[in-house]
């Protein structure tokens, strides 16, 4: 050591002085390091993603760290620190405060904001709390969603929301049928339009079709008009708010979804095969049939022979991420699904991507949305199919000897076109593009202070494309028919509102004040009809090719371009005190060129109040009850949806079934009135009224609500009311003349009945009941006693109606004959209108009202249960008490004509002497009731112990695994829209049954 330290060994004194100096301080900092510790830890979202940038500081100090990419932290804590608490915060979660006491590792789990306050639910123009809503609101999440083959939005809600009821046949391409709260409209026109409203990611009328159901977060269902009213015109039906999914602050995330699916028919029609229909003929005394034209020997099933197995895949992948001051994220989704009828299919591709960047430290935000759907649907045509493949003689192939397609066009009766040459010989492909691009400008001006403004345009390509060849029994000795229709509708949309949201001790204001502006441009393009083509090859892709021989056989169609423009000033006050006293108002105006110039704007109010008395001091003292609020609200909404900007106005054009006619040996077209000036039209208001309970027990494994409602619909509007030509100059009219009444009551549970740290199960039934009644159908104008409807044709019947409108009655009632049995002989008798009974067709006065298509009851029960790693899901989903006219069986039940047309399995139980067996009458009227096991999934989720890979589910599914159901059809689950509902005559797509097999993989 001496000569380590010898001046000729260091370099000198200087040296030697500065080593001891330095030795001198490490000995002298040795207490202080000796007094400090480290604490680290690991931040994590509520699912166990890692939490990047959490700023992490030590409570009352500026010493603090921010987490690293995997959510990691370490840090030191000084030495005068006493009782120290670290923070842990981070935009978009709740800060947590942690006492660190002797601890040297924290690990914390942050929850966003939206969980922590339980069940955020978006309202028009805003969000707002579960607990504060007193409006009826119904909120599903996306772990809450149906599996299955779904291809709108809507069907993820079916028989999840109470007094929400959803019907969906078979079709690939056919959307849902929606209905809330029972019907509110007699329209005709775009079947009048009785849909909820939409709005997705707060652009109003945006088109479903523009989202994958991976790509939804929570989809919200806005009922009463204290919620709805905020929308005005739009919003009669109520409206359902959809939000897609967003990265979380400070996640990034790529996720990979896919199913393959096997649709299978449910039920056929138990039709005869060729053997037991010359049995049954040859029984009866009836000569054979023609050999070889209606008999070749043949036992023909032609509903298998036009339908198939239907196998469906789709494909999700999608990433997002929100770091900082920016969020971005992009999915694709590919989905492809081959109906159960040849020939038909759905195939959709969907680009969605956007963008958000905050600046001057989160006080202003830019967005941008853009998403792009394409969609080729291909079908069949199905008017004539559906019934041909039940009624086409089973005793005859499809080909002839030369494989050209059999046929007997001299046969009479129904379904007399072959199946085969149906689906094989007429070919109509859609092509639909659209594209939605949207942009936010969002302000924080002052504290609680918020400006937002939205811009939104939507742009739909619809291109039709059609041909019946020189084979197609639809067009016979035409030598070809080509069709092709290409419109485009555009959709521009412009929001500017003011949020303000401050709470004030005990009291808490939010305000909204807003302008809207939209404007619809329809029926953009062509329509054009040709046919005679030398050569089927080139199909509809090239029109000049076709040789019509007259100017007659082109046909131009008849949409006039329509630009429709809406706009609004809207408002809202929500106030509550001491978080137990709410109330809320709101009020708009809308404008819409749609009407008459009477009635160009309207007002639409609502007020709501609640009582949360779960916060009354005196509710303490019950601890069984977690939660109770009473809610009541009023508000005024309208139906302007379905609408074109000349609805009231003299319009002059091509009436129907006149086309062109011969002027001085020059063809012109007719040019007369085709719809008659109404000033004073305007648009359909729904006012409701809404007592709701909600309820939580038992910490709320025992929760749910109570709605009770009325809702009033006036100033309905009849499109098609009868007028006198020496009136007006056109014999059909579009006038307000009417309201309709819907009562009924809505009932919802969450029940939790086990949860342990390994097994949970959740149940939530749901009840609703409605009653529907036709007020009144007469103004001071006009006296309107009914209104007929659903004519259905048939044997004798074309211009019979089966339905009627009128007041006192629900809409959907079936006026029949009435049945009253078979006489001696076997005929089917009927009772007329003054009592006597008769062996032949009454008249069309004998007919009598026979009940409704409205159920009493809808209701649908969730059961979900998990284990460790397992899911289990089973919905469980019905009606109860509507009728169904069951006139594809009555069609089919006629044994005199059974030497042109099949018949099914129970006719043979029938006389042959019933010439009235085909009748439609109350004997044909059914219980539409049933019970279906809808949906049932079972999951299994793999979490690696792996950075990279988060999360693996894999699962299989079943959808409509069951039904209990007396309907004799095809199945109960028949349309209930529009102004005919409940209605099977011949026109059902088979109903599927599915198996799906899927993974989910997050990284």
């Amino acid at each position: 050591m001496r000569q380590f330290f010898t001046p000729a060994r260091t370099g000198g004194p200087r040296r030697l002085a500065g080593l001891v100096l330095l030795l001198a301080l490490c000995a002298f900092a040795r207490p202080a390091r000796a007094q400090t510790r480290t604490v680290q830890g690991r931040v994590v979202t509520a699912k166990g993603d890692a939490l990047p940038g959490v700023n992490v500081l030590l409570q009352g100090s500026s010493t603090g760290t921010t987490t690293s990419a995997g959510g990691d932290y370490s840090l030191a804590l000084p030495a005068d620190a006493t009782a120290p608490v670290l923070v842990f915060s981070f935009v978009g979660f709740q800060a947590q405060q942690v006492p660190v006491g002797s601890q040297a590792t924290i690990d914390v789990t942050l929850v966003d904001d939206a969980q922590q306050l339980k069940d955020v639910v978006v309202i028009g123009y805003g969000t707002a709390t579960k607990q504060d809503i007193i409006g009826s609101v119904s909120s599903v999440k996306s772990e809450e969603f149906n599996q299955g083959v779904l291809i709108s939005p809507a069907q993820l809600l079916q028989g999840k929301v109470p007094g929400l009821n959803i019907t969906k046949s078979g079709d690939p391409n056919q959307r849902p049928s929606v209905v809330l709260r029972g019907p509110s409209t007699i329209r005709t026109v775009n079947g009048g339009v009785t849909e909820p409203f939409y709005v997705i990611d707060g652009v109003p009328g945006a088109s479903v079709d523009l989202l994958a159901p991976d790509d939804i977060e929570s989809i919200d269902v806005l009922k009463d008009a204290s919620s709805t009213a905020i929308y005005g015109t739009r919003a009669a039906n109520g409206v359902i708010i959809i939000t897609t999914k967003r990265a979380k602050p400070g996640q990034a995330r790529l996720t990979y979804s896919a199913y393959g699916a096997m649709e299978k028919v449910s039920k056929q029609i138990d039709m005869l095969n060729g053997d037991e229909l010359r049995q049954y003929l040859l029984d009866n005394g009836v000569r054979p049939l023609a050999v070889p034209l209606d008999d070749d020997g043949s036992n023909t099933n032609w509903q298998d022979l036009v339908q198939r197995t239907g196998y469906s895949t789709n494909h999700n992948l999608s990433f997002g991420a929100a770091a900082n001051n920016t969020e971005y994220g992009a999915s694709v989704n590919y989905l492809k699904n081959n109906g159960v009828l040849k020939r038909t299919s759905l195939e959709r591709t969907i680009y969605r991507g956007y963008i958000n960047q905050r600046f001057f430290n989160n006080r202003l935000k830019l967005g941008i949305n853009l998403v792009n759907s394409t969609t080729t649907q291909n079908d069949v045509p199905q008017a004539q199919l559906l019934p041909a493949m039940l009624f086409y003689l089973p005793t005859v192939g499809p080909f002839n000897p030369d494989g050209t397609y059999k046929e007997n066009f001299a046969r009479t009766g129904s379904g007399t076109l072959n199946p085969l040459s149906l689906l094989d010989n007429n070919t109509f492909v859609t092509n639909d593009t659209r594209t939605l691009i949207n942009g936010i400008v969002q302000v924080d001006i002052l504290e609680g202070l918020k400006f937002t403004l939205t811009g939104a345009a939507q742009k739909d390509q619809n291109n039709l494309n059609s041909y019946l060849n020189r084979q197609s029994g639809l067009a016979v000795n035409l030598g070809g028919v080509a069709r092709r229709n290409e419109y485009r509708t555009t959709n521009d949309v412009f929001e500017s509102y003011l949020n303000y949201d401050r709470d004030f001790g005990k009291h808490g204001v939010k305000l909204l004040a807003g302008y809207s502006f939209q404007q619809d441009r329809t029926n953009d393009g062509f329509g054009i009809t040709t046919q005679n083509f030398a050569s089927d090859a080139l199909s509809y892709n090239n029109l000049y090719l076709s040789n019509p021989s007259s100017l007659a056989q082109i046909a131009f169609d008849n949409n006039p371009i329509s630009t429709l423009r809406l706009e609004s000033q809207y408002g809202r006050v929500q106030y509550q005190y001491a978080d137990r006293y709410l109330v809320q108002a709101s009020l708009r105006r809308d404008g819409s060129s749609a009407f008459g110039v009477n009635n160009r704007y309207g007002l639409f109010p609502s007020a709501a109040v609640g009582w949360r008395i779960i916060n009354e001091p005196f509710m303490t003292g019950l601890p069984m009850v977690s939660d109770l609020k009473l809610r009541a609200g009023f508000g005024v909404s309208g139906n302007s949806q379905g609408f074109d900007a000349f609805s009231a106005i003299l319009i002059y054009g091509t009436p129907p079934g006149n086309t062109k006619y011969l002027n001085n040996g020059v063809i012109s077209n007719v040019l007369n009135a085709v719809r008659n000036e109404n000033p004073d039209l305007k648009w359909e208001s729904t006012a409701t009224t809404n007592v709701g309970l909600d309820f939580g027990l038992l910490n709320n494994r025992i929760s749910g609500s109570v709605d009770v409602y009325l809702k009033k619909t006036s100033d309905l509007i009849n499109d098609v009311l009868p007028v006198s030509s020496t009136q007006f100059q056109y014999t059909t009219y579009t006038a307000n003349v009417g309201s309709m009444t819907n009562k009924g009551v809505e009932v919802v549970l969450n029940l939790v009945p086990i949860q342990t740290p390994n097994f949970t199960w959740r149940s939530s039934p749901n009840f609703a009941h409605n009653v529907n009644n036709i007020d009144n159908l007469s103004t001071d104008r006009f006296t309107i006693p009914f209104i007929q409807t659903a004519v259905l044709g048939g044997k004798g019947q074309s211009f019979n109606y089966s339905q009627i409108v009128q007041p006192g009655s629900a809409l959907g009632t079936f006026k029949l004959w009435h049945y009253v049995g078979k006489n001696e002989a076997g005929v089917s008798t009927f009772q007329r209108a003054d009592g006597s009974i008769t062996p032949t067709q009454p008249l069309t006065t004998d007919m009598q009202l026979a009940g409704s298509a409205q159920p009493r009851f809808i209701y649908g029960w969730t059961n979900s249960f998990a284990y460790k790693g397992f899911d289990l899901n089973f919905l469980v989903r019905g009606v109860y008490g509507n009728k169904i006219l069951n006139a594809t069986l009555a069609a089919l039940n006629n044994p005199a004509d059974s030497r042109l047309q099949n018949i099914p399995r129970f006719t043979l139980g029938e006389s042959f002497n019933d010439i009235n067996g085909y009748l439609i009458s109350d004997r044909f009227l059914e219980s539409g009731s049933y019970l279906r096991m809808d949906n049932a999934t079972l999951g299994y989720t793999i979490k690696p112990n792996t950075p990279s890979v988060k999360a693996v589910r894999l699962y299989v599914s079943g959808n409509n695994l069951f039904v209990l159901t007396d309907y004799r059809g095809i199945d109960p689950e028949i349309n209930i829209g529009g102004l005919t509902p409940g209605i099977d005559n011949n026109n059902f797509y088979p109903k599927t049954r599915t198996l799906i097999v899927g993974l989910t993989a997050s990284f």
